[in-house]
């Protein structure tokens, strides 16, 4: 009874621990800024300019995050293949590669001296400073959380009831949109905000594709770099905020 009893408090320190940790820092930072600076920050119009970009350009990637990962997910949830794991894991890879290395790829791949690079700079494309650019990092970093989450809706999504449509005469769109669609719009909700959130927080590989126009987190950069941490801290709670 000890050892249980025992157990039982390392477990509740532990995440007392955690949550304090993650806290006390978010806590002391939104709660410093005076409402007096809060509200400067919210009229200035360079930070309300970044900070609506932010949005903008999330909204984006989330919203191409969601055309092209939704029939991806699908097939992964729905469909055993040899190298599923490999592609899986691909999926993966911009969770855990350093975000400046997500911004050095990408602009290998868009530079003059690249054949896709050579073809986007012939149709007029601009990758480098660019609001495509923003938008294409933002898809590259958030993409793999709509797809796991969509992926997790379709798999909690039993196949006999697809299997039943199917027999009824409903075509594979239509089992889909009327059937897999309604049962999996959660999941794949809470794949857009997640994307969304992650995108609208990214400043690595952002800084290196596109400084200018200037989203929040680069907004956020600069003013702490040029005015310190009281400056910083106003656009910094407004962005937590959002």
């Amino acid at each position: 009874m000890f050892k249980k009893e025992l157990f039982f408090w390392i477990t509740i320190s532990s995440g007392v621990v955690i949550l304090a940790f993650i806290l006390i820092p978010l806590v002391e930072m939104m709660t410093a800024p005076s409402m007096d600076m809060l509200v400067k920050t919210f009229n200035d119009k360079d930070v309300m300019r970044s900070i609506w970009l932010s949005i903008y350009t999330a909204g984006l990637a989330a919203l191409i995050s969601f055309i092209f990962g939704t029939p991806f997910a699908y097939l992964l949830a729905r469909t055993d293949f040899t190298g599923k794991r490999l592609v899986e894991s691909i999926i993966d890879l911009p969770i855990v590669i350093p975000h400046p290395v997500v911004g050095i790829a990408i602009l290998s791949v868009a530079g003059k001296n690249h054949w896709i690079g050579q073809i986007m700079s012939e149709l007029g494309i601009r990758i480098m400073g660019s609001v495509t650019g923003i938008v294409t990092v933002l898809v590259f970093v958030g993409l793999p959380f709509y797809v796991n989450a969509a992926k997790n809706g379709f798999e909690s999504i039993s196949p006999r009831l697809e299997n039943v449509s199917r027999s009824l005469g409903a075509s594979i769109f239509g089992t889909f949109f009327r059937v897999t669609f309604p049962l999996a719009w959660r999941s794949m909700l809470i794949g857009i905000i997640m994307c969304s959130a992650r995108a609208i927080s990214e400043f690595g590989a952002v800084v290196i594709v596109a400084y200018h126009p200037m989203i929040a987190p680069v907004m956020l950069y600069e003013r702490f770099e040029g005015y310190g941490l009281r400056y910083s801290q106003p656009v910094a709670v407004w962005l937590v905020s959002i």
